[in-house]
């Protein structure tokens, strides 16, 4: 067992080294069968640790792998640590990015840096397989800034594209503010319990429970102080509210690079840490309390947003923010079976929506905008398909009675079951929110299925096109959520009634939709199965077998009691949302399409404050951005070249300048001139010597 731990650490960095250097000269196809295929023995040799954890058999695992460091009392080796709550992980990273790695043959093909593209994918899953397989907080430390630097490497991949530059410099700036929260509690872990060890932590952890520390001038709880450091670090990278702002701006990478790193690894991250640290969050109250509202408040901030949005990833981007909010708030009401759960399902049914998208824009010649989509299932039969499954079990579609549903029936539900069976006020809240989330889930949801699979086309080529009235288009895609026209989303007016035309969009001119090759439709169908049957088939294992998980986390049994002891109207609650949501969204984009436009003329200002994000960016812009500009121009003007240069170099330097100048005038070429000032010279020596 120990070699094959190894070979589904170091397969990928393996692959990656080869294709990275190899490059150009190894060429495309070398380059995908190299990093494909080492990601699908990874996978392989992962799904029997997982079904090994299944059977109740699967005792915690240390694989040493070299001696780290020893610095006085610090002493720590690179070890790979395998137990339940990691087998999971290890099926989530290596099935989704083995499915990316060959759904990127067919949406990567015309890309002339493949070579390059496919390394930077396979370091993603190395870095992710680093942090997730960590034995110290040093080493998941090592594997959190890997995929930093690899997401920044990924959103930035067409670097000619200058709003992907700024979209991967957004990412990696905004998770180095959570990373000092991160390296802060991991700092201060070390100065509590003299360890970075994980195991002797979490041993130890209970003991300090109630404890008190300095810290800022104050004496706080220790472990309130040390979880809240260290969950800082999950809000930037699992993007929750406040450090949210990267995640939809790095949909300027290519589709598969969003399905992998918003599925499967980095924004999981976060959620992982928690779970895995959740005895020491168990110690810390007033900490899960603000892991409990900072979840419920991302998931229904970030739905209210998804129901706004015209891109059709970023539909997705939000809908991924809000699902970590639903992990998040599971954790912090102590279900982290349940988080860990709906971790596991949301990233075959987010894998398949994210990569259902890449598949119809790769069918509309690149465009993204779902305004100019329409009437798409008769044209790519499986796509719609696929992208139906995923929406089946994001939204959570099932019948209780007879236990059975999609991938997100089980999940999401359980989650629900749990804040509410908590019984305290913040349980309660994150309940409320969660609920209203998934109507709002369902929404924007069947939202993105009816705008762009139902209706009647808006694309060019199109018989619609050919033959509808202006108004007809105003209509269904102008007016459908009644905001802006693409070249106004910018700049956030809520021009509604004048969008052009699509016969006129570059995007999709004189081009008709297209089934994608079976290098993208293979793991749309695996996914597909993943998003029905996922959720029926674990739901036992995570939810109620305290036996599966083997002290890989905190299991609280009293909270499983609590969530099956629910009323049946809370359990039903997910399922009436879910239908809400699907009447409201056919209502306005099948029956009836002018419903979005007299929505928004009436609520202009609500609508237009959800379409802009909340005005988090702006907010940022005024509070941060600008101050810093300001503060960096006076030191440059000021400091730099006002005193630095002009008392420096330059000063130095006009100095020398007018000593030579003076100097010169000594310099007259006429032999009289130098004997004068020789004769003088020595006259005065004498003169000297003599007084």
């Amino acid at each position: 067992m120990n070699a094959n731990i190894l070979l589904i650490v170091f397969l990928p960095l393996l692959a990656a080294i080869i294709a990275g250097l190899g490059n150009r000269a190894l060429g495309n196809v070398a380059a995908k069968v190299v990093t494909t295929g080492a990601l699908f023995v990874s996978c392989a040799l992962s799904w029997p640790i997982f079904l090994q954890a299944l059977g109740g058999g699967m005792e915690p695992t240390v694989v040493p792998v070299l001696h780290w460091v020893t610095s006085g009392d610090m002493r720590f080796d690179w070890a790979l640590r395998v137990d339940t709550l990691t087998a999971v992980m290890l099926v989530v990273i290596t099935s989704v990015s083995a499915l990316v790695h060959l759904y990127s043959w067919g949406y990567m093909d015309e890309d002339p840096d493949q070579p390059r593209f496919f390394a930077y994918l396979s370091l993603f899953t190395f870095a992710m397989l680093m942090l997730v397989t960590a034995d110290n907080l040093v080493q998941m430390f090592f594997g959190w800034e890997g995929v930093g630097l690899a997401s920044y490497l990924l959103i930035g991949f067409w670097f000619r594209k200058p709003s992907a530059n700024a979209a991967a410099i957004k990412a990696f700036v905004v998770n180095r503010v959570g990373d000092l929260g991160f390296m802060l509690g991991i700092f201060g872990t070390f100065l509590v319990f003299g360890t970075v060890s994980i195991p002797e932590i979490l041993a130890a952890a209970p003991g300090m429970a109630g404890s008190t520390i300095g810290f800022l001038g104050y004496r706080v709880d220790t472990m309130d102080v040390l979880c809240i450091l260290l969950f800082i670090g999950a809000m930037g990278k699992s993007a929750q509210l406040g450090l949210h702002t990267w995640l939809p701006d790095a949909m300027e990478g290519p589709t598969p690079v969003s399905a992998l790193i918003h599925a499967a690894t980095m924004v999981t991250a976060g959620v992982f840490m928690v779970c895995r640290l959740s005895p020491m969050f168990e110690t810390a109250p007033v900490a899960l309390a603000f892991v409990t509202f900072i979840g419920a408040a991302t998931c229904l901030f970030a739905a209210t947003i998804g129901t706004t949005q015209w891109d059709i990833k970023r539909v997705i981007a939000y809908s991924t923010c809000s699902q970590l909010g639903y992990m998040f708030f599971a954790a912090g009401v102590g279900a982290y079976g349940a988080a860990m759960f709906h971790l596991f399902t949301h990233a075959f049914f987010k894998a398949l929506l994210f990569l259902g998208a890449g598949s119809v824009i790769h069918a509309m010649h690149h465009e993204q905008d779902m305004r100019f989509y329409g009437a798409l299932r008769k044209h790519i039969p499986l796509t719609f398909a696929a992208m139906l499954m995923g929406t089946l079990a994001i939204t959570g579609v099932g019948i209780y009675w007879l236990h059975a549903g999609f991938a997100g029936f089980h999940s999401k539900d359980a989650i629900l079951e749990a804040a509410f069976g908590r019984g305290n006020e913040m349980g309660q809240f994150a309940f409320w929110m969660g609920a209203f989330a998934a109507l709002l889930t369902s929404f924007y949801s069947w939202r993105l299925m009816f705008l762009t699979f139902w209706g009647k086309p808006r694309w060019a080529g199109s018989e619609h096109i050919q033959h509808a009235a202006h108004a007809d288009h105003t209509a269904h895609a102008g007016h459908a959520d009644g905001d802006n026209p693409p070249a106004q989303e910018n700049a956030g007016s809520d021009v509604h009634h004048s969008a052009p035309h699509p016969a006129a969009h570059e995007g999709t001119a004189g081009y008709h939709p297209h089934e994608s090759p079976l290098s993208m439709l293979i793991p749309l169908g695996v996914l597909s199965l993943g998003a029905i049957f996922a959720g029926w088939l674990f739901s036992h294992a995570f939810l109620d077998s305290a036996a599966f998980w083997n002290g890989s986390i905190f299991y609280n049994e009293g909270l499983i009691h609590a969530m099956h002891g629910v009323p049946l109207w809370v359990k039903l609650t997910a399922t009436v949302v879910m239908l809400l949501g699907l009447f409201g969204a056919w209502l306005a984009y099948i029956r009836n399409p002018s419903l979005p436009g007299q929505f928004v003329d009436q609520f202009r200002l609500v609508h237009r404050f959800v379409f802009n994000k909340w005005y988090f960016d702006e907010l940022y812009d005024f509070l941060f951005v600008r101050p810093a500009c300001w503060l960096g121009r006076m030191f440059w003007k000021l400091g730099d070249e006002g005193i630095i240069d002009r008392f420096g170099p330059n000063g130095v330097a006009a100095l020398v300048a007018q000593g030579s100048g003076a100097a010169r005038r000594f310099q007259s070429g006429y032999l009289y001139s130098y004997a004068l000032v020789m004769l003088l010279g020595l006259l005065a020596a004498l003169t000297w010597v003599m007084m």
